[in-house]
């Protein structure tokens, strides 16, 4: 049933609650997005609710403001891709800082702390004084397989990265990535891709060194999975054996605290808001 509900159930259940309800609707993606923003909304004035897609975000906050004349609605969605392609949207509609939410998360300091967690201390000072800070690493890694996902989806490319092996291209001790090999798999992965090899590899290299800020292009999936080999192999603390990429995105989002929010463009933005229209949104520090 969730795959069938559209923008208009969104904005007839904002419609139907506001005759009990007379706060601020914050409208998310998902379960994940609705768990984080929940631990920083007003109880008492905010109530979020999950859309189940970007364009039920987008088309349903759309609509109860111009149909239903509710000015008491914002959206918070990911950007994706929009910022590559130069895409914007009007407020109240807000993007995370980074491509998506874990990505924003990842920039933050809740990686130190997941750090100071799960590593092992003298095996990541030795990571780092080789290979550099960790988050820096991670972003290089990551950053080439979110290009490309751009470059796919510009040309129609229709390459798949669905169930991606990245320890078939992710260096175990360096965390460095293969970009032949990175991009074998992608085409491996796909069904009657619109390019070869050769030609995305270039195409790829082409389009990095445009690339002026890695976080960008970096997808919070991609950078996880990175995350978790590091952990799982290189410099993690005996509580990092077998670790998974569900345990580490949700250690993430566990150490993202209110003051690591606060440090964000996206509460920056979403607050000043609040303040102009005098709507409820987070609470007060």
């Amino acid at each position: 049933m969730i795959e069938r509900l559209t923008a208009s159930d969104i904005a007839n259940e904002v419609s139907m609650m506001r005759s009990a309800f007379k706060g601020t609707f914050v409208v998310v993606e998902g379960v994940t997005d609705s768990r984080l923003y929940g631990k920083f909304i007003d109880p008492e004035g905010v109530m979020v609710l999950i859309a189940h897609s970007k364009d039920n975000v987008r088309r349903s906050v759309i609509e109860s403001r111009t149909n239903r004349r509710d000015l008491r609605i914002i959206g918070i969605m990911d950007p994706d891709l929009d910022r590559l392609n130069g895409r914007t949207y009007p407020m109240p509609l807000f993007l995370t800082d980074n491509r998506d939410q874990e990505g924003m998360i990842l920039a933050s300091r809740a990686l130190d702390d997941l750090l100071t967690e799960y590593a092992d201390q003298a095996l990541l000072k030795s990571f780092e004084d080789k290979h550099g800070p960790v988050r820096e690493a991670i972003a290089r890694s990551a950053a080439p397989i979110g290009l490309l996902m751009h470059i796919s989806r510009c040309d129609g490319l229709k390459l798949c990265f669905k169930d991606m092996d990245y320890r078939s291209f992710i260096d175990p001790r360096t965390l460095e990535l293969d970009m032949q090999r990175m991009v074998e798999e992608v085409i491996s992965l796909s069904k009657d891709p619109n390019i070869g090899r050769k030609d995305a590899l270039s195409r790829l290299k082409r389009e990095l060194k445009h690339l002026e800020d890695p976080w960008m292009a970096v997808r919070g999936h991609d950078a996880v999975e990175i995350l978790t080999i590091g952990l799982a192999e290189v410099f993690g603390s005996y509580n990092s054996y077998g670790i998974k990429h569900g345990q580490v995105a949700g250690s993430l989002r566990l150490a993202f605290s209110y003051d690591y929010f606060a440090d964000t463009g996206l509460y920056g933005d979403t607050s000043e808001w609040s303040r102009k229209t005098e709507n409820p949104l987070w609470l007060r520090r």
